[in-house]
């Protein structure tokens, strides 16, 4: 019944708040996704696992979906409606039953109208997010280093929600990886790495408080300390590059640069001298990581392409299925590659979509326009170019909550250009309205 309460509560709020602002909404549906890991696994009811999709929900009601003037918001339009278009197709063939198949949508098509979401993201949405992510990071931080010191089993009792977690230990020292507030340590440092572009290009735009500027740097060493916490390689590499591409992409001046670089060093140092900390060291073997790409890519793919080229049903792979529908499923097969995932449940035609979708979010890279949040677009372009490589060698691209929700905000965003606006100390007036204000003689008071 808790849990129940819990999907009503995150509905509302999260639809409350999406009609102030599509970046309090953001902000409501984002700590949902925080904390669903840690609720799921205390609740211990099957309605747990739908906090985070009832939130989702009640963000999409809050929204107005009309048509856009822009051609490549059209253009991102058309391709949110194929790649929806094709599964909810694919729901009605009899690959699989009924509520798999329903249930697989999730993994398919749930969360893809959030990139439309993305393309109407201002500068003070933007800001906004930034705040709401650092605090976030900061409340996970702080359950992480409990984490450390007392045990996940404080925080995560051992069941059939949590039993992956108990399977997730680094290599040699067996210590269980930490997870903070997330499903598993893979979606949490995931999570801190996609977060990283809203907080530093809030940290660079101006005319903010030095409170306000600490809080969002804050807000990154967290995520970077997350990304440790965890012990997941992929993301230290990702995390690696997105930092990379914000301290030397020209925007920062010296001090700044300077400044990052020894908030860096610092976590470098307890990467370096912890060995809970050190796994990505392992990077450095050139035979594990060619056998994990060829096993993860190799192997399945070209497997699943020969025995189900027209695909074997939406939830056939399994991916965000309950553990208590799991047996339900029709000739269920195992993969670690979110391609070979698509293949399974969508077939070849749902898999040349999304390459297709894929190449064309590539091509944008000389395109991302320039102004103040300029680094922070490179940035997230680097994160969905990790985050997509990520999915050749694992799953999740569509399904990690809320790290999913993040990489579809991040690629709508860097589609298309921000929406047109004059900055004139903390107000912000859209050019739209400029004349409208004009002529009521304002403009100039603002």
């Amino acid at each position: 019944m808790l849990a129940l309460i819990i999907c009503a509560l995150a509905f509302y709020l999260s639809y409350l708040w999406g009609r102030r602002s599509l970046a309090h909404g953001l902000t409501i549906v984002l700590a949902s996704g925080y904390f669903y890991g840690i609720l799921r696994a205390n609740l211990g009811s099957p309605f747990g696992h739908f906090i985070f999709d009832a939130a989702v929900l009640g963000l999409y009601f809050s929204q107005s979906w009309g048509q856009s003037d822009s051609k490549r918001v059209n253009d991102v339009r058309i391709f949110t409606l194929l790649l929806m278009g094709w599964p909810l197709l694919e729901c009605l063939l009899p690959f699989q039953s009924p509520l798999i198949s329903i249930v697989g949508l999730r993994s398919n098509a749930f969360l893809l109208p959030i990139l439309l979401l993305g393309t109407r993201l201002t500068s003070k949405d933007l800001l906004r997010l930034g705040y709401g992510l650092a605090v976030l990071n900061l409340v996970v931080s702080a359950f992480s280093i409990a984490e450390y010191f007392l045990g996940i089993g404080r925080f995560f009792p051992l069941t059939a929600y949590t039993s992956l977690l108990y399977e997730s230990r680094i290599d040699v020292i067996g210590f269980l990886r930490i997870p903070g507030t997330f499903v598993s340590s893979h979606v949490y440092a995931g999570t801190m790495v996609s977060g990283i572009p809203f907080l530093f290009g809030a940290w660079l735009q101006s005319g903010q408080s030095s409170l306000r500027r600490l809080l969002l740097m804050a807000g990154v060493a967290a995520a970077l300390l997350g990304v440790l916490m965890a012990s997941t390689r992929v993301n230290f590499v990702a995390a690696v590059i997105v930092v990379g591409v914000g301290l030397f992409s020209g925007r920062l001046g010296s001090m700044k640069r300077i400044g990052w670089v020894l908030v860096i060093l610092a976590i470098g140092y307890f990467a370096f001298t912890n060995q809970r900390f050190g796994r990505f060291k392992s990077l450095a073997d050139s035979d594990m990581v060619s056998e994990r790409i060829g096993g993860s890519v190799n192997r399945t793919f070209f497997e699943i392409l020969v025995d189900y080229p027209m695909g074997n049903g939406l939830g056939a792979g399994g991916t965000s299925i309950p553990y208590f529908l799991q047996n339900q499923v029709k000739y269920p097969v195992a993969m670690e590659s979110e391609y070979a995932r698509i293949l399974l449940e969508q077939g070849v035609i749902g898999l040349l979509l999304w390459i297709s979708f894929i190449f064309w979010f590539l091509s944008r890279l000389f395109q991302l326009e320039k102004g103040e949040w300029l680094t922070a677009r490179r940035m997230a372009y680097a994160a969905t170019v990790c985050s997509l490589g990520i999915g050749l060698v694992g799953i999740g691209l569509l399904t990690s909550v809320p790290n999913s929700l993040l990489t579809m905000l991040s690629m709508g965003w860097v589609l298309v250009k921000q929406p047109p606006e004059l900055r004139h100390g903390f107000q912000v007036v859209r050019l739209a309205d400029r004349d409208r204000i004009k002529s009521s003689g304002s403009f100039n008071r603002i």
